[in-house]
């Protein structure tokens, strides 16, 4: 079942623990451990993808083995890429009473060769020497990611699911008035609700009807638009009750009610924040915008200082939100502290370089949200909506 093999470099360490890393692909698991008194040297193990019960079969060989050598009985500590198996494995591991961690793989440092060994036996070892030296307490080894729990990551899908739909909604409604576009007719909107009646009505552009495969064709897609745009409510049906049910629970008005109350803050606004966010505990504001990827990235060498923009390293939905909503907060707080920065500073640049100055005012107003829903700090001249 295992296929065992022995690596040829030996790794110091006086961490009293089994370490083991796993490299996670479709069709296979390449695990890598080191075991106390086995001349701590690594060696691998493969097992077929989603074989949990093969995963603790292992882990207790392994201990086994640690028992034997030694005659003590160690941890098991793993450490996995963040990727499509998502929380389910770290979640098992934690339920067994194992100490899992799960890592950014970006953050992790490479070779900068143009052209490096890469294989899962390479990244294996290497995963295994980033969980030491994190046992280390070593400074700036990786990222970790936080585990979130299960509720909390099942309520993410209501927005993400509904973004989803949305691109796919602009994509028929694009691919409709492009044929009719072919045969000039441009005055038609397929979201109007009188689409099926404008269909029958529309000629072309020299007077004619229009062609018959054309017509089947579009009615076709407008039952794919339609369809799309009931999942669309359904979905949003479905935000609105967990919204309602969240304001109605305890004492206090919750965040997303929070929210909710700035002039300029939706409920698709509200639950995206709330849920892709702002529901996590930081300990700063550094922290709240580097998970969202609005941290800035300086450059510094010698006589060389620049800055080469935001990270982008953080939660890609949290990050297009506040961007989105950075622009609607200049039109509907136009009085806030927030808004006067934002203008000041674009009045500086001599009107240039409103994208940068965009995304600066995203960093700051994630920071006071966060600080609004947390601590209750009001946002400097913003406008609460009346109840």
């Amino acid at each position: 079942m295992f296929k065992n093999t022995d690596a040829s470099t030996a790794i110091q360490t006086n961490l009293a623990a089994i370490f083991v890393s796993m490299e996670l692909s479709r069709s296979t698991w390449l695990i890598t451990a080191l075991v106390p008194g086995n001349g701590e040297k690594m060696s691998k193990y493969s097992i077929t993808a989603g074989n949990i019960a093969g995963l603790f079969e292992l882990f207790a060989k392994l201990r086994e083995n640690g028992r034997h050598r030694t005659g003590q009985n160690w941890p098991v500590i793993t450490i996995q890429e963040a990727g499509l198996d998502g929380f389910w494995l770290h979640r098992a591991l934690v339920k067994e009473g194992v100490e899992s961690h799960i890592v950014d793989a970006a953050s992790i440092a490479t070779s900068r060769k143009r052209r490096r060994v890469k294989t899962d036996r390479v990244d294996g070892e290497a995963l295994l020497r980033v969980l030491l030296a994190f046992k280390r307490d070593e400074p700036r080894v990786c990222s970790m990611v936080r585990n979130i729990s299960r509720e909390e990551e099942d309520r993410r899908r209501i927005g993400r699911e509904r973004k989803a739909l949305m691109v796919e909604r602009v994509a028929h409604v694009n691919r409709i008035k492009g044929l009719l576009f072919s045969q000039g007719v441009t005055e038609y909107e397929p979201l109007h609700k009188d689409r099926r009646e404008r269909l029958e009505e529309l000629r072309t552009g020299d007077g004619e009807a229009l062609p018959r495969h054309m017509k089947a064709q579009i009615g076709r897609e407008l039952d794919r638009l339609e369809l799309v745009m009931r999942q669309i409510r359904i979905i949003e049906d479905e935000r609105d009750a967990l919204i309602e049910a969240q304001s109605r629970h305890g004492t206090k008005p919750s965040a997303v009610t929070m929210l909710l109350g700035i002039k300029g803050i939706g409920a698709e606004f509200a639950n995206i924040l709330w849920s892709e966010g702002l529901f996590r505990h930081f300990s700063n504001r550094r922290q709240v915008a580097a998970y969202a990827g609005l941290a800035p990235t300086p450059w510094q060498s010698g006589s060389i200082n620049r800055e080469q923009g935001v990270s982008k390293a953080g939660n890609p939905e949290l990050r297009t939100t506040l961007i989105q909503l950075s622009w609607l907060w200049l039109r509907h707080q136009p009085d806030s502290a927030l808004t006067k920065w934002f203008k000041a500073r674009v009045e500086r640049n001599g009107g240039r370089m409103k994208k940068t100055a965009i995304v600066a005012l995203a960093r700051k107003l994630l920071v006071a949200l966060w600080k609004y829903v947390s601590s209750g700090v009001v946002i400097e001249g913003a406008i609460v909506k009346t109840a």
